[in-house]
C-alpha cells in the first residue's frame, strides 16, 4: 500500500484496503483559533469525490466544533481564500490535489471563536491532549509497526473510523510522557482485568495515614476511575509516575514491560500490607512449580517448591537454527527434563555416589491470571550484541494447561523435601535449561526486596478446569536497542478486541492479533528473524475460564461509597479544568508596551490577557494597572493604540470604539498577533492625536550646529504620497523651524544618510516606510553651501550614528601611594613639551630598554624625590620604569603642533579625575583574566573598512581632536544624488597606518614602525563624565566614568584616552569587556576598533602590564606525575615571540619564588607542552618561541621539576612515562621516565628491563588508555590492556607513540595475579571504585548495565550513604 507523508512526517495510507479505487485527498488542517490548538493537526484522508460541505462536517465532528461556526481557508498559499461551507462541489473540483498534502487553516468566523459541540460523549474538544500538543488523526493508522484495523474498511461503503473517540469505543487512552509506552500498556491491561480493577476499587485510602501524592494504590485508583469515567480522549500518567518516586528523567528511560510488572506488583504488596488486599497479587498471579532431580538408578528424587508470577518461554533454543513454532511447543520444552550424565552426574544421597539423573521442572499450580513472557531479547555471541528474535510463535485464544500439570503428590515416600517457596524464588520461574537471564545480577538491587511468608497451599484442580482464555497481548515493535510497546486487549464485557496504543484506542480483529505472531513468509534458517517484522507479541496474559471466579467490571452505581466520593471530586476537578480551558480559548493574549513617564522614560513590556468580550475601555483599565501607572498619570490620560514594536510604528488609534469588544478589535482570539498594543499617555493639557491607517510615522530630531547637539525626537505622521515640500511644512509646524532654510536628512538604516533635496519627490520615492527617522537643521549657516558629505551637519550626524555609550569601571586605588603624577600649571610651550615628552617616554617604555626611559612627564621631574622607590620591579606593578631624566629631549618631529592644545585638555581632565594619582600594588594578581576578547568574538577580524577609518573634525569635547579641515569626496561622487555612506566617506584618502599581519600574533603593538603612537593618527570622538552606579558598587574607592566614544576608535586609542582617568599609562592597565553573568574577557587586539561594542556595554579596567606586540599571556601548571592530582596551577606569565625557552625559564624563576615559594635551579626544571591534562613535547632550552614552538593566546604549559640533570638533549629523543604493574601484589608502581634515542620497541624493552630487573624475554608492555595519568583499575589491567603488541616501532598502530608524554605499563609475564577470596576481591573492588571515582575516571570493571527500574515506596530515591 502506497504511503504519503503527513505534515508531521507521519506516513499515512494513500489508498485504503478494501475501499473504493478512487483517488484519495489528504487534508491537513491547522486549528489557528486557539493558542492551545495551534500546534495540533487534524489529518483527514478522504475520497476525492467528497464534497466541501461534507469536509466541513467531518472537520466539525473531529474538532468538536459546531458546524457553521468556523471557516476553512487554504494554508501555505498567498491568497488565503476561504472555502464555501455550503458548496456541493467535490474536493478535486475545488482545487484539492489527490495523493498530495493539502494544507488548510481552521479560522474564526466573523471574528468569533468556534462554538464547542456538546461534550457529553467525551469528544476531543475536552481532550487531555489540549496540553500535550498531540496530533489529532482521522483515517487509518500507519500499518507499519502498529496494529491495523482491517475491519474498518471491510464494507464497500467508505468509513474513516480507524481512530475512534471514546463515544465510539467507550475507552480512554493514556498520554505517552516521552518513552512510557511500556507503562501505558501494562496500566491498560491491569485496568481491563476485572478482578484487579474491582479489588483496587474496594481498597480505601486513608489520607491521615499517607500522603496521597506518594500513595501508589491511590494514584492507580484515581487513574482507573478516570479511565472509566472521564470524557477525555486521553489522560496523563504523571500523577502515577510521581507516586513511583520518578522524576522527569524517568520518562526518557524505556524499560522492559515484564520487569515493570514484577516491580510494580512488589511495590503494591508492600503498600497493601495489613489490608484486605495484602495477598491480592499472589491470589491472582502467583503459581507454583517443582524443581526436581531424580536419580535414574534408584529413583530417589530431591526437589523444592518455587513460586512464580510469570513463565518465561524461550523463542529459539540456544545454538538452534529453528524457533519453536507455538506457545505449546515452548511450554513442552520448558518442562522437558535434561539428563545429567558424564561430567555432570548428580551425587545421589541414597546411592552415595554420582549417578545419571534427570533434572527438570513440573507445574504444581497455575495462577488465575497466567502471564507468559516470550523471551524475544537474546545475546548474539558472534557479534557480542543484544538482539531481538522476531521469529514466528503462534499462541491460541484458548490454552489448555492440563497436560503440563503434575498430579503426583507433592511429597512421595521416595522423595526428600527441601521446599523453599519464599520470596527468594518469587518472580519469573526458571530452570537450568533456560538462559542465565535470571541469575544473580552482580549486586544491583533491582526493584524491591520482600520478606513474605510462603503462601497457603491450594487444592489442585482437575485437568478439565485448566482452560485459559487470552485477553491481553502486549506487543513490542522495534529492536533490542529500543522500540515501542502497545497492548491488544479483549474486553470481557463485549468480547471485542481493542488496540490501546498510547492515546489512540481503536477496534481490531482476530486477524490483527494473528499479525503479532511475528516471523515472515518462507524460511531463511538461523537469520530468519533478521528479515521478519519487528512487531510481535512479547507478553501474553490468560485468564482461567471459571464461571465461579470470573468477575465483571463494576458499574458506576455499584461503586463503594469512597469511590463515589472520589468520582465526584474528579468530576468537579475536570469541570474546573474545562471552564479554565474555555476561558483560555476566549482570552486574547497580546504584547503590551508603554513608554513609562517616570521610570527613566524607558519602553516597558508586558503581556495583556483580556477576554474577547471585554470592551476597549475595560482593557485600557487593565493595561493601566498592569503598567503600574496608578498615581503617575490619570486613567483618562491613557489610551490603547495598535502598535508595531519591530518598526516602532503606531498603526492606528481607536477613536469612538471604547465599547467595542476586544475580540472584534483584535480580529479574534489567536495564538499570536502580527501587531502589538501600546498604552499611550499624555499630559493633562495635551490632546491625543488620531492615528489613521495608511499613515507613516516619522521621528524628527532637530540638529543645532551651534551647540553641536541633537534634540530628542518629535513624532509626526505623514502620508507616503506627500512631497518633500509638503513634508517640510509639516515639520515646520511641529518644530517651529523655517521651512525655507530647512535641510532634511533621512536615516534609512545604519550608516545610510540621505539628504532630501528634490522638492517634488514623494516620501515613498525617497524610501520612507512605516516608521522613519529624520534629522532636520534650519539656520542661516554657510554650512548650507557646502557639499553635504563635507558639511558640519554630515560630520555631526556621522559622529552621532557611530557614538556608543560605555560604562567604565576604573581600578580601586590602593591606600599606599608610591607613584604620583605631579601637575604644574605652566605656559603652553612648557606644558606642551612636557606632554610630548610624556608620550615619547611611553614609546620608550615599550620599544627601548629600561635604561633609555627618560622624562615621563614634566610633572614627574618635580616629584623625582619621591620616585626612588620606583626603580626596582619589586615595589611596583609597572615593570622596569625608572625615574625619567630631565635631560631627555622629546622627539617632536612627528607630532602635530595641535597636540599642545590636546594635552592642555588632557591636563584639565587629569585634574578632574582627582589629582592624577596612580597607585601600584606589587601583590595584586589578576586571576581569571586569561581569555581574550578576540577568542570570544573571533569573527571580528579587522577589515579595511572598520580599521582604517580617518576621522573628521569634531566638537570641543573631543579629547584628542585635531581638526585638519574637511576631507574631499572621492572622485566621481555626486554629493546630492548619492546616498552618503559613512563607510565610503571613511575610506576616502585612505592611508595604511598599521600592519594588519600583526593580527596573527597574540596581540598588537600600540606603536607603528616609526615608534609613533597609532592613536595619534585618529582623532575620533571621546567624551567622559563621572558616573555614580545605582547599586552602590562604586563606593569604597571604586571610580566609574560614563564614556561616549566613536566605536571606530581603536582599542589602542581608547586606552590612551582613558589614561588621565586611570592615572597610569596605557601600557600599565588592561581592558576587560563584561558579558552576561559578569563574565570578563580581556580585549587585547589593539588595532581592532570598538565596532563589536554596543550601547551600555560595561568595561572594567584593571591594573597590570598590557601585552606588547608579539607577547602572549601564558598559564603555567606544575606536572606532578605521581600525585593524586597531577596538574597544579602555578602562575600567569608572559612569553614573547623570539624568546628562547631558557630566557622564559629565567623570567619565571623569580616569579615562582615570590608567588609559589618555589626556589628552583634553572637546570633542575623543564617546560613542556600541555594538551588539556596530557603532558606532551619537552621544550629544550635552545628552542625559540614561534620558530621552534608554536604559541598562541592564553597558552598553557607544564613545568616539571627534575630529580637530576635534564636527559633530553635532542628533538630526536622520546620521553616516555612508564609504570610497572605487579600482579602478585595487585599494585601499580610509581611513574618513571624513560628517554629513548629512537622509536624502537626493542630499545624500550631494554630500558625497562634495565630499570626493573625483569629479564628481557619475560617483559611485556602495553600503552595506557585515555587521558593522563591513564588510570585503570587493578582488577582490569591484567586482562583489558593490549599487552605485548606485535610491532617493532612505537610510532605505528596500535601504539602510535610519536610524542613525549605517552604512558606505558609493563609487567613480568611470569608473574601470576594474587589469589584472592571473594571477600578480599569485594574489598579491593570497593577501594578501586572509591579511588577511581575521586580521580574522575570511569569505573568500568563491572559489566555495564542499563539503569535499573525502581519504584520508591517513600516517594523518591535515597542516595546510598556508601556511595562517594
Amino acid at each position: 500500500m502506497e504511503m504519503v507523508p503527513s505534515e508531521e512526517n507521519q506516513l499515512v495510507p494513500k489508498e485504503i484496503e478494501n475501499a473504493s479505487e478512487e483517488p484519495r485527498v489528504l487534508c491537513i488542517v491547522q486549528d489557528t483559533t486557539n493558542a492551545k490548538t495551534v500546534n495540533e493537526r487534524l489529518t483527514l484522508n478522504l475520497p476525492a469525490s467528497t464534497t466541501l460541505s461534507k469536509l466541513f462536517e467531518d472537520v466539525a465532528h473531529k474538532a468538536s466544533y459546531v458546524n457553521g461556526t468556523f471557516d476553512l481557508a487554504w494554508g501555505k498559499t498567498g491568497d488565503m481564500g476561504s472555502l464555501d461551507p455550503s458548496s456541493e462541489t467535490s474536493l478535486t473540483e475545488s482545487g484539492f490535489e489527490p495523493g498530495k498534502r493539502n494544507f488548510l487553516q481552521l479560522t474564526d468566523k466573523d471574528g468569533e471563536q468556534p462554538q464547542i459541540a456538546s461534550d457529553e460523549s467525551g469528544t476531543a474538544g475536552s481532550s487531555g491532549l489540549d496540553d500535550s500538543s498531540q496530533e489529532r488523526f482521522i483515517g487509518p493508522l500507519p500499518r507499519d509497526g502498529t496494529v491495523g484495523c482491517s475491519s474498518d474498511y471491510s464494507s464497500p461503503s467508505y468509513s474513516y473510523s480507524s481512530i475512534l473517540n471514546k463515544s465510539d469505543t467507550g475507552y480512554v487512552g493514556l498520554v505517552n510522557q516521552a518513552m512510557t509506552c511500556y507503562l501505558n500498556s501494562l496500566l491498560q491491561t491491569l485496568f481491563m482485568t476485572p478482578e484487579f480493577r474491582n479489588a483496587l476499587y474496594n481498597w480505601e485510602f486513608e489520607e491521615s495515614e499517607e500522603d496521597p501524592v506518594t500513595s501508589i494504590p491511590y494514584q492507580l485508583q484515581r487513574l482507573f476511575l478516570l479511565l472509566q469515567t472521564s470524557k477525555k480522549r486521553a489522560i496523563e500518567t504523571t500523577d502515577v509516575t510521581r507516586s513511583f518516586g520518578w522524576d522527569s528523567s524517568e520518562a526518557w528511560q524505556q524499560h522492559d514491560v515484564q520487569e515493570l510488572c514484577r516491580v510494580m506488583f512488589d511495590a503494591l504488596e508492600q503498600k497493601w500490607k495489613q489490608t484486605e488486599q495484602a495477598d491480592l497479587i499472589n491470589q491472582l498471579y502467583q503459581g507454583k512449580l517443582k524443581d526436581y532431580v531424580r536419580c535414574l538408578e534408584c529413583g530417589y528424587e530431591s526437589w523444592r517448591i518455587d513460586t512464580y508470577l510469570d513463565i518465561p518461554l524461550v523463542i529459539r533454543p540456544f545454538g538452534a537454527s529453528q524457533a519453536y513454532g507455538s506457545v505449546e511447543e515452548a511450554l513442552q520444552a520448558f518442562v522437558q527434563p535434561e539428563t545429567l550424565d558424564g561430567a555432570n552426574q548428580y551425587f545421589c544421597e541414597r546411592c552415595k555416589k554420582k549417578c545419571d539423573a534427570r533434572k527438570g521442572l513440573r507445574f504444581l499450580h497455575f495462577p488465575y491470571l497466567l502471564t507468559l513472557q516470550l523471551k524475544r531479547f537474546d545475546f548474539d555471541y558472534t557479534t557480542m550484541h543484544r538482539i531481538k528474535l522476531n521469529d514466528r510463535m503462534s499462541f491460541p485464544e484458548e490454552l489448555d494447561m492440563g497436560p503440563f500439570i503434575d498430579v503426583e503428590d507433592e511429597k512421595s515416600p521416595q522423595t526428600e523435601s527441601c521446599t523453599d517457596s519464599g520470596a527468594e524464588n518469587e518472580g519469573s520461574c526458571h530452570s537450568d535449561q533456560m538462559c542465565n537471564d535470571f541469575s544473580a545480577d552482580d549486586g544491583v538491587d533491582e526493584g524491591i526486596c520482600l520478606d513474605s511468608a510462603s503462601s497457603t497451599e491450594r487444592v489442585l484442580k482437575p485437568k478439565s478446569s485448566l482452560t485459559f482464555e487470552l485477553f491481553s497481548v502486549m506487543v513490542h515493535s522495534g529492536s533490542a536497542a529500543g522500540g515501542h510497546y502497545y497492548a491488544c486487549i479483549k474486553s470481557f464485557s463485549d468480547g471485542q478486541w481493542y488496540s490501546f496504543n498510547d492515546q489512540h484506542v481503536s477496534k481490531i480483529t482476530q486477524e490483527d492479533i494473528r499479525k503479532t505472531y511475528g516471523g515472515s513468509s518462507g524460511s531463511r534458517g538461523y537469520y530468519s528473524s533478521a528479515f521478519a517484522s519487528s512487531t510481535n507479541a512479547y507478553m501474553l496474559i490468560y485468564r482461567l475460564k471459571d464461571p465461579t471466579r470470573n468477575a465483571k467490571y463494576l458499574d458506576c452505581e455499584d461503586f463503594p461509597e469512597h469511590i463515589k466520593h472520589l468520582v465526584q471530586r474528579e468530576k468537579e476537578s475536570e469541570e474546573q479544568e474545562k471552564r479554565q480551558r474555555e476561558i483560555e480559548r476566549n482570552t486574547c493574549k497580546i504584547k503590551l508596551f508603554c513608554m513609562h513617564p517616570v521610570k527613566m522614560m524607558t519602553m516597558m513590556e508586558n503581556k495583556l490577557e483580556v477576554h474577547k468580550d471585554k470592551t476597549l475601555r475595560e482593557a485600557t483599565e487593565m493595561a493601566y494597572k498592569l503598567m503600574e501607572l496608578d498615581g503617575v498619570v490619570p486613567l483618562d490620560c491613557c489610551r490603547l493604540v495598535k502598535y508595531d514594536e519591530f518598526h516602532e510604528y503606531l498603526e492606528r488609534s481607536y477613536e469612538g470604539e471604547d465599547d467595542t469588544p476586544m475580540g472584534l478589535l483584535l480580529g479574534g482570539v489567536k495564538s499570536s498577533y502580527m501587531f502589538d498594543l501600546l498604552l499611550e499617555t499624555r499630559r493633562a493639557e495635551q490632546v491625543f492625536q488620531p492615528y489613521k491607517p495608511g499613515e507613516v510615522m516619522v521621528k524628527v530630531h532637530v540638529v543645532d550646529l551651534k551647540t553641536d547637539t541633537i534634540a530628542p525626537p518629535v513624532s509626526i505622521r505623514a502620508y507616503l504620497n506627500q512631497s518633500i515640500t509638503e513634508f517640510k511644512q509639516l515639520i515646520a509646524q511641529a518644530t517651529e523651524l523655517s521651512a525655507e532654510t530647512m535641510r532634511v536628512v533621512l536615516e534609512r538604516c545604519y550608516n545610510d544618510l540621505r539628504l532630501l533635496y528634490v522638492p517634488n519627490k514623494t516620501l515613498k520615492a525617497e524610501g520612507f516606510f512605516r516608521s522613519n527617522k529624520v534629522f532636520v537643521e534650519s539656520s542661516e549657516s554657510p554650512d548650507h553651501q557646502v557639499t553635504f558629505t563635507d558639511s558640519l551637519l554630515w560630520k555631526l550626524l556621522d559622529r552621532h550614528g557611530n557614538t556608543i555609550r560605555l560604562f567604565v569601571s576604573l581600578p580601586v586605588q590602593s591606600p599606599g601611594t608610591n607613584r604620583t603624577i605631579c601637575q604644574k600649571v605652566g605656559g603652553e610651550t612648557e606644558f606642551s613639551e612636557g606632554s610630548k615628552g610624556n608620550r615619547n617616554s611611553v614609546e620608550a617604555i615599550l620599544e627601548e630598554s629600561t635604561e633609555k626611559l627618560k622624562n615621563l612627564s614634566l610633572q614627574q621631574q618635580q616629584c623625582s624625590s619621591t620616585s626612588d622607590s620606583q626603580k626596582t620591579s619589586d615595589t611596583s606593578d609597572f615593570e622596569h620604569i625608572e625615574t625619567p631624566s630631565p635631560s631627555q629631549e622629546p622627539d617632536s618631529s612627528s607630532i602635530s603642533a595641535v597636540v599642545a592644545v590636546d594635552n592642555r585638555e588632557l591636563e584639565n581632565r587629569i585634574r578632574a579625575a582627582g589629582g592624577g594619582v596612580a597607585y601600584s600594588d606589587p601583590e595584586t594578581q589578576f586571576p581569571g583574566e586569561e581569555r581574550s576578547d578576540s577568542e570570544v568574538n573571533n569573527d571580528r577580524s579587522t577589515s579595511s573598512v572598520d580599521s582604517d577609518i580617518l576621522s573628521s573634525s569634531h566638537s570641543s569635547d573631543t579629547l584628542c581632536n585635531a581638526d585638519s579641515g574637511p576631507i574631499q569626496l572621492a572622485n566621481g561622487l555626486d554629493s546630492h544624488s548619492i546616498t552618503s555612506s559613512r563607510r565610503s566617506k571613511a575610506n576616502e584618502g585612505k592611508k595604511e597606518t598599521w600592519d594588519t599581519a600583526e593580527e596573527d600574533s597574540g596581540t598588537d603593538s600600540e606603536y607603528d614602525e616609526n615608534g609613533k603612537s597609532k592613536a595619534e593618527s585618529y582623532y575620533l570622538y571621546f567624551r567622559a563624565e563621572p558616573y555614580a552606579q545605582e547599586d552602590g558598587s562604586g563606593e569604597g574607592g571604586q571610580k566609574c566614568v560614563l564614556v561616549h566614544v566613536d566605536k571606530r576608535i581603536t582599542l589602542s586609542a581608547f586606552k590612551q584616552n582613558l589614561e588621565p582617568f586611570v592615572g597610569v599609562t596605557s601600557t600599565q592597565f588592561k581592558v576587560f569587556r563584561v558579558y552576561a553573568n559578569n563574565q570578563e574577557f580581556e580585549s587585547v587586539r589593539l588595532n581592532e576598533t570598538l565596532s563589536s561594542f554596543s550601547d551600555d556595554n560595561k568595561v572594567t579596567i584593571r591594573l597590570g602590564r598590557a601585552l606588547k606586540k608579539g607577547e602572549y599571556r601564558v598559564k603555567v601548571y606544575q606536572l606532578l606525575v605521581n600525585d593524586a592530582e597531577p596538574c597544579k596551577f602555578l602562575v600567569d606569565t608572559v612569553f614573547a615571540k623570539g624568546m628562547t625557552v631558557k630566557q622564559s625559564k629565567e623570567e619565571l624563576m623569580p616569579q615562582l619564588k615570590d608567588q609559589c615559594k618555589l626556589d628552583l635551579n634553572i637546570d633542575k626544571f623543564r617546560l613542556r607542552k600541555k594538551t588539556w591534562k596530557n603532558p606532551g613535547t619537552v621544550f629544550l632550552d635552545y628552542h625559540v618561541y614561534e620558530e621552534d614552538i608554536n604559541i598562541s593566546s592564553n597558552w598553557e604549559v607544564f613545568l616539571e621539576v627534575l630529580d637530576g640533570p635534564e636527559k633530553m638533549k635532542s628533538m630526536s629523543q622520546l620521553a616516555v612515562l612508564t609504570r610497572r604493574w605487579t600482579p602478585a601484589q595487585m599494585k601499580l608502581e610509581p611513574f618513571q621516565e624513560v628517554v629513548l634515542e629512537s622509536s624502537s620497541v626493542e630499545e624500550l624493552k631494554e630500558k625497562l628491563s634495565e630499570i626493573s630487573g625483569i629479564p628481557l624475554e619475560n617483559l611485556e608492555f602495553a600503552k595506557g588508555r585515555g587521558t593522563f595519568p591513564c588510570d585503570i583499575s587493578v582488577l582490569e589491567i591484567h586482562q583489558d590492556l593490549d599487552w605485548n603488541p606485535k610491532v617493532s616501532t612505537l610510532n605505528v598502530w596500535p601504539l602510535y607513540i610519536c610524542d613525549d608524554g605517552a604512558v606505558v605499563f609493563y609487567r613480568d609475564s611470569t608473574e601470576e595475579p594474587m589469589e584472592q577470596s571473594e571477600d578480599e576481591r569485594n574489598e579491593l573492588m570497593k577501594k578501586e571504585s572509591s579511588r577511581l571515582l575521586k580521580t574522575g575516571h570511569r569505573v568500568s570493571y563491572s559489566p555495564r548495565k542499563e539503569k535499573a527500574l525502581k519504584i520508591y515506596l517513600d516517594g523518591g530515591p535515597v542516595k546510598d550513604p556508601g556511595q562517594d
